[in-house]
């Protein structure tokens, strides 16, 4: 039987590990509940803190979130705000998933939206969608890549 936290959640839910590490995915978001929802209805994430922070524990990876603001004493002169402009990114999530086809129109039908249906790269299917602050989502299946092929470039046709 798990350990509880003083928050409710069990302590081998939380990204916590006995040794060495874990990586998590912080993300600045503008509306929690809503954002909460989409990781966990869409992708499928178990809700293991409802806020302060919102973590979500998704396949074997935690995606933690909190609104933005000014800052704090151990981040001077940073402040968390969502993406301006949706069309310029410097990171995204990356999933990968066993049947793109099948996670394509499940999220779809559960109202995600995404830049294109999935597309043939050669090493993988690949395909992009958005969260409901506009960060990137890549989601892809390991095809080519299996066989030693490689993704193709952007000057190949």
């Amino acid at each position: 039987m798990s350990d509880v936290t003083s928050a409710g959640a069990a302590a081998d839910d939380l990204p916590t590990p006995a040794e060495g590490m874990v990586l998590t995915h912080f993300l600045t978001v503008s509306d929690v509940p809503r954002s909460r929802a989409f990781y966990a209805d869409v992708l499928g994430g178990r809700v293991v803190l409802e806020e302060n922070p919102c973590i979500i524990k998704a396949a074997n990876s935690w995606i933690i979130m909190n609104p933005g603001g000014g800052p704090t004493d151990d981040k001077p002169d940073v402040v968390l705000r969502t993406p301006d402009d949706p069309n310029t990114v410097s990171s995204f999530l990356n999933i990968r998933v066993a049947d793109i086809h099948d996670f394509y129109a499940t999220a779809k039908a559960k109202g995600a939206e995404f830049l294109t249906p999935p597309i043939d790269r050669r090493a993988e299917l690949r395909c992009y969608m958005r969260d409901p602050d506009g960060y990137l989502i890549e989601v892809g299946q390991a095809t080519g890549l299996l066989k030693g092929i490689l993704a193709r470039t952007d000057t190949e046709t």
